[in-house]
């Protein structure tokens, strides 16, 4: 195999594919690390927060039908969350 044969062989110039690809999968694992610590640490807090969203979302999808004082008191519920 030559250089001017075009594939990745260990030739030089031609690593770049293989070390991009290795910093690719670096980064991918440093991700799945940090999302894993930010699960233990702040996993709970995310799922009172998420369900206050979605809470939000449904009232506000339902119109006409969700009191308008029902939706301030969940964006107070969101408020207080977010200042812990």
């Amino acid at each position: 195999m030559t250089e001017s044969s075009g594939d990745c062989a260990p030739s030089g110039t031609h690593y770049g594919p293989w070390v991009w690809s290795a910093y690719r999968a670096y980064h991918e694992l440093l991700r799945e690390k940090v999302k894993k610590r930010f699960e233990a640490q702040e996993g709970p807090w995310m799922d009172r927060v998420a369900d206050l969203l979605v809470q939000i979302v449904n009232a506000r999808w339902e119109g006409g039908r969700k009191k308008e004082k029902e939706e301030e008191e969940l964006f107070a519920k969101l408020d207080q969350l977010l200042a812990e």
